[in-house]
């Protein structure tokens, strides 16, 4: 089964165009889009705000997602503690 409707390919499909052209533009700060990332972005993001088939997008690409309570710094902290009292 397709991950993308038609609405979306038509809609990256434009952006791409656009930027080509030198058209396309980015959010507010309204520079030219140079990526043919950011082209391909906007177009998913257009594709979904009008209810196009377009899978959520992914948080996975951020490094801060990640959880550090499992690091070995915090259980050798603990560790540490209980050696003080036993003296």
């Amino acid at each position: 089964m397709a991950k993308y409707g038609k609405k979306a390919g038509e809609k990256v499909e434009k952006a791409m165009h656009e930027m080509h052209e030198g058209k396309l533009k980015s959010g507010n700060s309204n520079k030219k889009v140079t990526s043919k990332k950011q082209a391909i972005a906007i177009g998913l993001s257009e594709a979904r705000e009008e209810g196009g088939k377009v899978p959520k997008k992914s948080t996975s690409s951020k490094g801060s997602s990640r959880s550090h309570s499992s690091s070995p710094r915090s259980s050798s902290s603990s560790k540490s503690s209980s050696h003080k009292s036993e003296k």
